[in-house]
């Protein structure tokens, strides 16, 4: 009978966080952590076991929404020819398994009739199949900021934390994954654009001062006519430019007093704090509101638990 070797990863959480932004190689240990074979499935190395690609699930956490399937076509004719180079990253989930990294070969598998694909199985609890899908697609140049954003914002509404505990167990810059989070207070339509790569995560960047309304109208301009990420921030200038309104103009908005520099910088730096859209609104010079806006319960008791815990 074969002996089987079962190893637990990340059974010190520490340790697992202090290799996170380093890759998955780092995360799940080199090449001689054995992964976990479940009964009844043939060790065929010391790395991978071959799992039914019907037992196989998709990752709850992947933070790919848009799958190219031209992309996914030409894996395929690979698959096809050559099959699975790469192991599947893998977890045991109920009577079958989970898909932690890999999703593109499991699709291209799929798609050419296989039976049955290499895996490498190993136990991680949800917190750490988040991260590491997020670690896994984090840096490809396919994955758009969108997805990055919505990825970084899941992640703090289901595990909890800062945007600061975030960026340093992914070693990135904490003003980096602040200013990514802001693009979800776009609109949809213009998330959307990003996302299906019709403007760039530059074009929304440079859109984030105006209006929603003023956000829709620029986006589609920046589609039309192809404008530059420096065009589209010229545009952006010229209409926060003052537009000369009169007493009565003024009077219509109750003469509400403009945020100076000082309070914006305030508000950006609540945002980046709770990892939410933040305004502040003044009604006169010395009164006025903070509005902290929420998605999702799980939200909701995030940015709850922030201020509880800051009072």
């Amino acid at each position: 009978m074969e002996e089987q070797q079962t190893v637990s990863i990340g059974s010190e959480k520490p340790n697992i966080k202090s290799r996170l932004g380093r890759g998955l190689n780092a995360l799940l240990g080199s090449s001689s952590d054995a992964g976990v074979p479940a009964a009844g499935i043939k060790l065929h190395s010391p790395e991978q076991d071959e799992i039914s690609v019907e037992l196989i699930e998709r990752n709850p956490f992947q933070p790919r929404r848009e799958f190219d399937q031209r992309a996914i076509d030409e894996l395929a004719e690979s698959v096809r020819k050559h099959g699975v180079l790469q192991p599947l990253l893998v977890r045991p989930k109920g009577d079958g398994y989970e898909l932690i990294a890999g999703e593109r070969r499991w699709r291209a598998s799929r798609q050419v009739g296989l039976e049955t694909v290499p895996c490498r199985v190993v136990q991680l609890d949800d917190r750490q199949v988040c991260e590491a899908a997020i670690e896994e697609n984090l840096k490809r140049e396919d994955l758009n900021v969108i997805e990055k954003a919505v990825a970084f914002k899941d992640y703090l509404a289901n595990f909890g934390g800062t945007i600061e505990d975030l960026a340093r167990q992914l070693s990135m810059n904490r003003s980096t994954i602040s200013n990514m989070l802001r693009l979800l207070e776009l609109p949809e339509a213009v998330q959307t654009a990003v996302r299906q790569d019709r403007i760039s995560g530059g074009h929304a960047r440079a859109l984030l001062p105006l209006s929603v309304d003023q956000q829709a109208e620029l986006a589609a301009q920046i589609e039309k006519q192809q404008l530059s990420v420096r065009k589209t921030e010229e545009a952006v200038r010229e209409l926060l430019k003052p537009s000369g309104e009169g007493s009565a103009a003024k009077a219509a908005k109750n003469e509400k007093p403009d945020l100076t520099p000082h309070v914006l910088g305030l508000q950006d730096n609540l945002r980046e704090q709770y990892a939410a859209k933040v305004e502040i609104k003044l009604k006169k010079a010395n009164a006025g509101q903070f509005v902290i806006h929420f998605s999702s319960n799980d939200d909701f008791e995030r940015i709850l638990g922030q201020l509880r815990k800051s009072a």
